[in-house]
């Protein structure tokens, strides 16, 4: 009998100890999910990922490898191809789309590191003891993956004409630094347009697959040149050399305007503007950066941004030492959020007390009161027009300077 109670002790003691240690890789695993799950480019801990990082798709990826990780890990055994397929797949994609394969792998590590720091510096005690265990298992699963990746890129690359796409880099990169593409071109310049529609593309927190999608949109223009950047894509569509900007520029945001399901627009934002020559083409890069940024910083409705659309935020936007100056202006106001708060409401009512009170909720004479007193502070009266367009600019400029406009 005593042998007997002995045994069965230990065994159940055994097993209380396995499904305790299941327990906490399950909670570590829910929260690497979650981790994912609050994923903003503009939030820490991850304005600190690099920007390679940020593609449309990294939120799904992120997911499916939390899932097959942990898996694999408790299960004791490795993903199947099938399983891996998603994340192949979508590291040809990349490869196919410009970035390197050094990148593609790169990611993976800055990646897993990110995570992985997050979730041991926040790790409970009984998920402690998993930090120490987790080393073997981790660097399996990135072999295995990496592996997988790696020989479908070299297949992809082996079969697929990468001289081609070299060849038509080459000629954007040519035309966006000014120089003459001839060398690029196979002694034909006929296959160059003569004139194009600049477009930038810029992000900001993109649902799943947008951004693959808007790159296969303009990857199936006739004629497009498309490149990836350090904030997100570059294209040179052909267009007519008299063709009208406006209608242009129409045509490309009704091409490339999706719309979630439920209405929403989707958080990127693709700066325009027109080059009617080769030469025209540097001068028209750098605008429609500029304008890009504007979209991406103010949050504009518009999903395709033109200059003549922001004249006003643009002129605020180019002369960086004149922005630093004009968001200094706001500084007292620092402090100050309710009277921030009211003088936003107050521009983008376009001046109007009645509607900022209304959309403040309070009385007009509260809303007046406030304004005489970011005069006071500031030293320019809202409610002066020339001092009122000051404090315009200088709203702009606070803004772009918050949300690290960078053309």
């Amino acid at each position: 009998m005593t042998g007997t109670s002995r045994s069965s002790g230990v065994s159940a003691g055994g097993t209380a100890e396995l499904l305790d240690r299941h327990s906490a890789v399950v909670g570590l695993a829910a929260r690497a999910r979650a981790l994912v799950e609050e994923f903003t480019t503009e939030a820490a801990p991850f304005d600190r990922v690099p920007r390679a990082l940020l593609d449309a798709d990294f939120v799904p990826a992120a997911h499916l490898n939390v899932t097959l990780f942990f898996r694999s890990w408790l299960e004791g055994c490795e993903p199947s191809d099938v399983d891996t397929r998603p994340l192949v797949d979508r590291a040809v994609s990349l490869m196919r789309d410009g970035m390197p394969l050094h990148d593609v792998l790169e990611n993976y590590r800055v990646g897993v590191f990110f995570l992985w720091s997050q979730l041991a510096s926040s790790a409970s005690q009984a998920e402690q003891p998993l930090l120490s265990e987790v080393g073997l298992p981790l660097t399996k699963y990135l072999s295995l993956v990496m592996a997988r990746i790696a020989s479908a890129c070299v297949e992809e690359a082996r079969t697929r004409p990468w001289d081609e796409l070299e060849r038509r880099r080459g000629i954007l990169d040519a035309l966006l630094a000014g120089r003459d593409p001839a060398a690029w071109t196979n002694g034909e310049p006929a296959e160059v347009g003569e004139s194009f529609l600049v477009a930038v593309v810029r992000l900001g927190e993109p649902s799943p697959g947008t951004l693959t999608e808007l790159r296969h949109r303009i990857h199936d223009l006739p004629g497009s040149l498309l490149r990836r950047d350090v904030g997100g894509w570059t294209a040179l569509i052909p267009v007519e050399p008299a063709a009208d900007s406006a209608a242009a520029t129409a045509e490309l945001a009704a091409r490339l305007g999706p719309r979630a399901a439920d209405g929403t627009p989707p958080s990127l934002w693709v700066g325009v503007s027109h080059a009617s020559t080769h030469t025209a083409v540097p001068a028209s890069f750098a605008e429609a950066r500029v304008v890009a940024e504007l979209g991406r910083c103010l949050a504009r409705e518009e999903i395709v941004c033109r200059r003549q659309d922001l004249r006003f935020e643009y002129a605020v936007a180019v002369d960086s030492s004149a922005r630093h100056e004009l968001a200094s202006v706001l500084q007292p106001l620092a402090d100050q959020p309710v009277l921030a708060q009211t003088l936003d409401a107050f521009f983008t009512n376009d001046c109007n007390q009645n509607a900022a009170a209304r959309i403040l909720c309070v009385h007009r004479n509260t809303v007046t009161y406030r304004l005489l007193r970011i005069g006071e502070l500031t030293g320019y009266d809202p409610q002066h027009p020339a001092e009122a367009m000051t404090l315009s600019a200088a709203r702009i400029a606070a803004l772009l300077e918050s949300k690290s406009f960078a053309a």
